[in-house]
């Protein structure tokens, strides 16, 4: 399932970066891209999403992305080795809550993830030093057979 996972988030690849967005190849932003990775997995997204808009990290109390992420995904536990299809959620501001997501698509000695990025659009970058210091958890998706509809 986890190399799915990958391979599907791979298919978003040059999708333009457009906020609140996720219709692949139309546009999607880092949320949008997890979302249409649920849907072409299990159908129906779990739950619906609030509105949000630029910036809604500053004004967030706690980690509502994080939390979100945990209802429907299992959580991976830190120093647990990343395997590919796993979803990262990345806090940007030291100070903020975590509010980028990514699809780790290869690991080992050069680890890449996929993300939606804005100005740049679905692209897949290194889990470089920078990337990889602001990884806040990681999750991996339900496996096969998971109906959406059952919210876990």
């Amino acid at each position: 399932m986890s190399r799915d996972v990958a391979a599907l988030a791979r298919q978003w690849l040059g999708t333009p970066y457009v906020a609140g967005a996720s219709v692949q190849g139309a546009g999607c932003d880092c949320l949008g891209l997890v979302r249409g990775l649920w849907r072409a997995l299990y159908g129906a997204e779990p739950e619906r999403v609030p509105p949000y808009g630029p910036g809604w990290a500053d004004l967030a109390s706690g980690e509502p992305l994080g939390a979100a992420l945990a209802r429907h995904m299992t959580v991976v536990a830190p120093g647990t080795v990343m395997a590919p299809g796993e979803v990262l959620l990345f806090r940007l501001r030291a100070r903020g809550a975590a509010s980028h997501l990514g699809v780790l698509v290869t690991v080992g000695a050069a680890p890449r993830f996929v993300h939606a990025w804005e100005r740049h659009g679905v692209v897949e970058s290194a889990l470089s030093g920078p990337w990889a210091r602001r990884v806040a958890g990681r999750f991996r998706m339900p496996p096969a057979g998971f109906e959406a509809s059952g919210n876990r």
